[in-house]
């Protein structure tokens, strides 16, 4: 196989790489991004708003399966925190078909998108919310990006886009089996101000994110997790860099992502 590289021309290589691509890659990466589409997902016609975004989700969580715990309760409790389309959620409810789950979505249009997905499904037991979480409950002004990556601005832009935010915290007040925070970079803003109620989550799911010339605050979600009793596992999603100190990559204003896995110890 080494020899049989050494002597294909890169060129050719290139070539017989985007064949394959094109061959296996879905029908709905076709389009230009940002292109509403309809897409069967278990059985169900699910609306997506971009397709490159929904192919990294649905790999992430419906074949390598990122939220999967076991559990032999019945009456879980799961929090999706960044809820977007409801690819989490859908993926919840088909595995653990009787748990109650609530959802927090502040994108208006997304929103929207979400609530009707789920509606295809008929499911029951799922409570959506149109607002973002943080420190306190305000209005934020948002930037808008057209799928998963919209984000709560704290200083003032030239945005026309405002969302309304609100606490964790009064949410939990009874065990959280699975707490799932992909927020896009207010994760550690609502890791503080759930920190007194971590007591309550079994297991907690974390997308961190770094964002170019902005404060790194990873260290302070381990210190928040490890005081809690939790066990944490550290993955890259995607954005990584091999050569940190040669070259950084970089994508939508961040240089890096990590998935953040955690559980109590002792459940």
């Amino acid at each position: 196989m080494k020899f049989v590289k050494k002597i294909i021309p890169n060129g050719i290589k290139k070539y017989l790489r985007e064949l394959l691509f094109t061959e296996t890659k879905p029908s709905y990466l076709n389009f230009p991004r940002y292109t509403v589409l309809n897409v069967e997902l278990l059985g169900k016609k699910i609306t997506i708003p971009d397709n490159r975004s929904y192919y990294f989700m649905h790999k992430e969580i419906f074949e390598e399966e990122i939220y999967r715990f076991e559990t032999s309760k019945t009456n879980l409790f799961i929090i999706d925190a960044g809820a977007n389309i409801g690819l989490a959620t859908i993926y919840f409810k088909n595995k653990y078909n009787n748990a109650e789950i609530l959802a927090f979505e502040p994108d208006k249009t997304i929103f929207n998108v979400l609530k009707n997905n789920i509606e295809s499904y008929n499911f029951n037991k799922i409570t959506l919310r149109n607002t973002g979480l943080w420190r306190e409950n305000d209005e934020l002004f948002f930037e808008e990006e057209g799928a998963d990556a919209g984000r709560i601005i704290q200083r003032k832009m030239d945005l026309k886009s405002h969302i309304t935010v609100e606490k964790l915290s009064p949410y939990i007040t009874k065990d959280v089996d699975f707490l799932k925070i992909d927020i896009e970079g207010a994760e550690t803003e609502v890791l503080r101000q759930i920190e007194s109620k971590l007591s309550f989550v079994k297991r907690i799911f974390i997308e961190y994110h770094s964002f170019i010339n902005e404060e790194q605050s990873l260290h302070e979600i381990f210190k928040i997790l490890n005081d809690a009793n939790f066990r944490i596992y550290v993955s890259s999603p995607g954005l990584s860099s091999n050569q940190p100190l040669f070259h950084i990559n970089k994508y939508n204003g961040m240089d890096m992502q990590l998935n953040i896995h955690a559980f109590q110890i002792g459940i």
